[in-house]
């Protein structure tokens, strides 16, 4: 293993780590020495990467979370910090992205929308980031997308949190650092569960430069870069990792 990427004696939290680019992540992370934490909705399918992790040797906690829901997030810190005593790497890859007409959606949407896509992901990244300036320091990667930097119909509050998203995490990089780096991974189109209700063409082709969907594991190379020691002098900027996505 490369020691730039070698993350032995680290703790990381992903939600939605369970399945799709989350669970590539924990993957990945555990594969270079992580022991890892897995939350999202269903405890079950946290279990089941659990069980992967522990497979590879490491230590692994699964927990079953709604991370729009503040009381929950809080319940989530303590029942980690409770098992591990720190997080070195936390992830907020947790996100829903349904598509309708703006004028369809409704308040209830809405609202869920920015729960889990940005205030979920303050209340945790900040509640963490100040335990990590206190204690050793660490990595926060808010996973985004390319429709938090460009506009696209049909996905205004999906969207609008990704670009509320990419703005915290530059002001966390500020307000926390430099002990703590934040960064955002922007991704672009990846062949996950959510793919399965694409056309048949939309899962062939891409407007990008590469002309083709990303592969889940293609999200890895980007994630391990910066919640490693590769990425020590880069905080604060948006790594897109979509293709070329234009």
């Amino acid at each position: 293993m490369h020691p730039l990427f070698d993350l032995t004696g680290k703790v990381a939290l992903v939600t939605g780590g369970s399945r799709g680019l989350g669970l590539e992540m924990v993957r990945a992370f555990a594969s270079h020495g992580a022991d890892v934490i897995i939350a999202s909705r269903k405890i079950e399918n946290c279990e089941a990467a659990a069980e992967e992790v522990r497979a590879l040797g490491r230590r692994a906690l699964a927990i079953g979370a709604h991370v729009g829901k503040w009381d929950e997030i809080d319940r989530l810190i303590d029942t980690a910090y409770a098992e591990f005593g720190r997080i070195d790497i936390l992830v907020n890859n947790a996100g829903m992205s349904p598509r309708m007409p703006s004028h369809d959606v409704t308040e209830q949407l809405f609202d869920s929308v920015f729960n889990l896509n940005f205030k979920g992901p303050f209340r945790l990244a900040s509640r963490i980031a100040q335990r990590m300036r206190d204690g050793d320091g660490g990595a926060i990667i808010n996973v985004s997308s390319t429709g938090g930097v460009m506009p696209l119909p049909e996905i205004v509050p999906y969207g609008s949190s990704k670009a509320a998203l990419n703005a915290m995490t530059l002001s966390f990089a500020h307000e926390y650092g430099p002990k703590v780096r934040v960064n955002t991974l922007s991704a672009g189109p990846f062949l996950t569960d959510i793919a399965k209700a694409w056309t048949p063409e939309a899962r062939e082709t891409a407007r990008n430069a590469l002309g083709r969907p990303g592969q889940p594991p293609e999200i890895v190379t980007s994630a391990l870069f910066l919640a490693s020691p590769a990425s020590s002098y880069v905080t604060g900027t948006l790594l897109r990792c979509d293709g070329g996505t234009w």
